[in-house]
């Protein structure tokens, strides 16, 4: 039991490393090709956050863990939506701004939509994973170009300071990016192979499925760097980063990770995920665009809400 959990906290922690240190190598490289701290803010940085759950999946999928892989994708979204969004709240309400409800929630509730019709052949094909990877480039190449030509002073600012303060060297030479790169692929690989290996024994010594242990401690462990990220931007009053890093990383989880996972290998998706989980997703994706929509914030009581939907949801889970 001991060494089971102690494989999962060092599993996380060198996740959490591994993640930042392979986002500092990439924005330095991509500083070094001379990106504007608004495309790397919008691209690089915002998928940051994702790379721990990418690769527990990953690794999770090329050992046939496909309950791990599928269920952390799926608990991160419902973690990531309820917990994350109902925490940044009770702390500042949240106001939304910019293309939230207008571009970024519809592209997330199509693309959650979109995955629920996937999955009913209980499988996950290389022709759908090439679906999921496309929608990511075109939709993340669109709103590149549509919010450079939106972004007011304060913002390119903002993001030149975010991006400034990842990297590691005024003037990053290209040993030193690649280095970190490497040296981040390499923590995370680790990680990801410690916490799958953690998270099944946990779940023989417990008695629960491999879908349980992904739907909750994987989940929650791999959704820790947008817990930290969100809080930190709800702290400095800037609710609209916040919110854009749940739904990006959201819209990342389906497309991204399940895309590029099912491209390596089609995997199967178990049917207790397709028959709940995945509504679930889905509902707590659809419960969020009343909440937008009241007053164009989400307030405290909101966020009670959230809070309490996660909670109801594991208590069901943990129930069967």
């Amino acid at each position: 039991m001991l060494w089971a959990s102690g494989l999962v906290l060092i599993g996380m922690l060198l996740l959490i490393v591994g993640g930042e240190v392979l986002l500092r190598g990439a924005v330095g490289l991509a500083t070094r090709l001379r990106l504007t701290p608004a495309v790397i803010g919008l691209t690089v940085v915002a998928a940051g956050t994702s790379v721990p759950e990418l690769a527990v999946s990953g690794v999770a999928a090329f050992q046939g863990s496909t309950e791990i892989a599928i269920a952390n994708v799926v608990g991160s979204n419902i973690f990531n939506i309820t917990v994350i969004l109902g925490l940044c709240a009770l702390m500042r309400p949240i106001e939304i701004v910019g293309n939230t409800l207008v571009l970024e929630y519809p592209a997330l509730a199509l693309s959650t939509l979109l995955c629920v019709v996937v999955v009913q052949d209980l499988t996950i094909s290389r022709l759908d994973a090439l679906l999921f990877v496309s929608l990511y480039v075109g939709f993340t190449a669109y709103v590149v170009r549509l919010v450079r030509q939106q972004l007011t002073k304060r913002e390119v600012r903002d993001l030149s300071v975010e991006v400034t303060e990842l990297i590691v060297e005024k003037k990053p030479s290209f040993i030193i990016c690649s280095i970190l790169l490497m040296a981040g692929i390499g923590l995370l690989g680790l990680g990801a192979q410690a916490t799958v290996s953690g998270a099944s024994q946990l779940a023989r010594l417990w008695g629960w499925s491999e879908r349980v242990i992904g739907l909750t401690i994987v989940s929650a462990g791999t959704g820790l760097p947008e817990v930290v990220a969100s809080l930190v931007s709800s702290l400095r009053g800037r609710s609209d980063v916040a919110i854009g890093n749940v739904i990006g990383s959201s819209l990342f989880n389906i497309l991204v990770i399940l895309g590029l996972t099912g491209l390596v290998s089609p995997m199967p998706v178990p049917a207790s995920i397709v028959n709940s989980d995945i509504w679930c997703m889905l509902g707590v994706t659809a419960v969020l665009l009343p909440i937008l929509l009241n007053g164009r914030r989400i307030n405290r009581w909101e966020g009670v809400i959230l809070l309490s939907s996660y909670g109801a949801y594991l208590a069901m889970l943990l129930r069967k």
